[in-house]
């Protein structure tokens, strides 16, 4: 395990598994170097053909370690500097399958990854929930382009502006996953997804992800929205959640 990610690399999937169940798996600036370093190695290494995320404990991903907003906004250099963003950036560019195993609670870039995931399994607790614009953010990691082109303009909107739950059968019904499995095979049948995609030719898998998306597009689009997220950490709104926040804690 590195930096709360747990990894391992069998018969050509590569498994990452989000491993801070105590945080709900919210992402800090070393668990999103941790993930990046792994996706960039294993774009280079031909013996991983696919990569699984997964996440211990009930929930996937509570989003981003809200303590680490304000050393966001006060940075000055790169966006490609922050770990948030090298994690984006791998995410956006990575040629290969990426396979995604989700349950429980799946908040803010615990839902946006799942817009870069080529397959989606959800167990039946699965709740997605994109709360940016609620706190005085904005939709980051390219949603705000890839959920419209997903699932429609005025759906989408919709869901960005209410900040509402949505729960596995929805998200399924809007096309944002493959399938729902009860949490015992969850596991198991993203698994044998992975599993498969394996068997395929490893080009022809690679052509076909790369003739279905134009991640110079999308990454354009991230750096556009977080330029607009960083300027926003400081607005009123998001100041009141922070220290909301804080006080829980």
């Amino acid at each position: 395990m590195s930096d709360n990610i747990a990894v391992n690399l069998q018969n050509g999937v590569l498994s990452l598994r989000l491993d801070r169940p105590a945080k709900k798996n919210a992402l800090n600036g070393a668990a999103y170097g941790a993930l990046s370093d792994q996706l960039l190695r294993a774009g280079e290494d031909r013996e991983v053909r696919a990569v699984l995320i997964s996440a211990e404990g009930p929930d996937f991903c509570a989003g981003n370690d809200i303590m680490e907003f304000p050393a966001m906004a006060a940075h000055k250099g790169a966006p490609e500097d922050m770990p948030v963003f090298r994690f984006l950036k791998a995410l956006t560019f990575f040629a290969k399958p990426l396979v995604a195993a989700v349950q429980g609670q799946a908040v803010g870039i615990g839902t946006t990854m799942l817009l870069h995931c080529d397959q989606v399994w959800l167990g039946p607790d699965a709740r997605l929930s994109l709360p940016f614009v609620r706190l005085g953010l904005v939709p980051e990691a390219g949603s705000s382009l890839l959920l419209r082109q997903r699932i429609g303009h005025v759906r989408a909107f919709d869901w960005l502006t209410s900040g509402r739950v949505i729960d596995a059968e929805t998200a399924l019904g809007w096309g944002l996953a493959n399938g729902i499995c009860d949490g015992e095979t969850l596991g198991d049948k993203a698994q044998a997804a992975a599993d498969r995609l394996t068997q395929l030719s490893p080009q022809a898998v690679v052509h076909t992800k790369a003739l279905m998306r134009n991640p110079d597009q999308v990454w354009q689009h991230i750096l556009r929205e977080g330029a607009i997220f960083r300027q926003q950490l400081a607005s009123p709104e998001a100041q009141a959640a922070f220290a909301a926040f804080a006080s829980r804690g």
